[in-house]
């Protein structure tokens, strides 16, 4: 198995910080907010961890990389947000310039987690499908920034639904997910299909009705950084305690 961490990105919204340093190398409590990412999917008995990013952020991905020997940096040619391949299209560029035919595990460099997620692997692996991590986020009002998914008693996906206008639930996915082997060819098909290629959850919201898809309920707390306020909330955070 390897894991996947999605920093191609740009980051436009989090401009002067990001023009010249990638999202996922701003420090979060005093360590690049990547070291926190790694941290977490280390203890999932990994074979090695893949960091997708641009041209223009590659050599700062590689200087951090520099000494993790389990680490594989994999440039996607992206130059610019005009000509970006999207989170869906860089998985689908890492299956191939890799040839990954195995377990994988995707998250996004800028999704935080306060707690152990390595139950979504064992989860991943009992009911031998793709999972997506969730959380409650707890107010319907807000529903329209994040997706809703709603599940049946086994917490297999039965709706998906993208930033939706009329929520019904206030169950949503991170960008947290576990493909298995078995798994990775549809996501090929996706693409070459046509379909957008931004947005994973995309790719969830294509997938479920072609294939049995469960959910994983994430234990504490969660941070999106995508603005300069997300980011300095999860600083403040985390900087209170150097070590979680």
């Amino acid at each position: 198995m390897r894991a996947l961490v999605l920093a191609a990105g740009y980051a436009t919204r989090l401009y002067p910080l990001t023009l010249d340093r990638p999202k996922a190398l701003l420090e979060v409590g005093g360590k690049p907010m990547l070291d926190r990412v790694v941290e977490r999917l280390r203890p999932m008995g990994l074979e090695g961890v893949v960091v997708v990013t641009n041209a223009k952020f590659t050599p700062h991905f590689e200087r951090w990389a520099a000494g993790q020997d389990d680490v594989t940096v994999v440039n996607d040619g992206t130059t610019s947000n005009d000509d970006r391949l999207g989170a869906i299209g860089d998985i689908g560029f890492v299956l191939d310039e890799l040839g990954i035919d195995e377990e994988l595990v995707v998250v996004a460099g800028d999704n935080l987690f306060g707690a152990d997620v390595t139950g979504l692997v064992a989860y991943g692996r009992e009911v031998d499908a793709p999972v997506i991590a969730v959380h409650d986020v707890g107010d319907l009002a807000l529903m329209h920034e994040y997706n809703q998914i709603e599940v049946d008693e086994d917490g297999r996906i039965v709706f998906f639904e993208e930033k939706p206008s009329a929520a019904r639930t206030t169950l949503s996915g991170v960008a947290l997910y576990y493909y298995p082997r078995q798994a990775l060819p549809l996501v090929k098909q996706y693409l070459e299909e046509g379909n957008n290629p931004d947005q994973p959850g995309r790719l969830v919201e294509w997938l479920y009705p072609r294939t049995p898809f469960y959910t994983w309920l994430l234990p504490g707390e969660w941070y999106d950084i995508g603005s300069a306020e997300t980011l300095a909330e999860a600083d403040s955070i985390f900087s209170q305690n150097r070590d979680r």
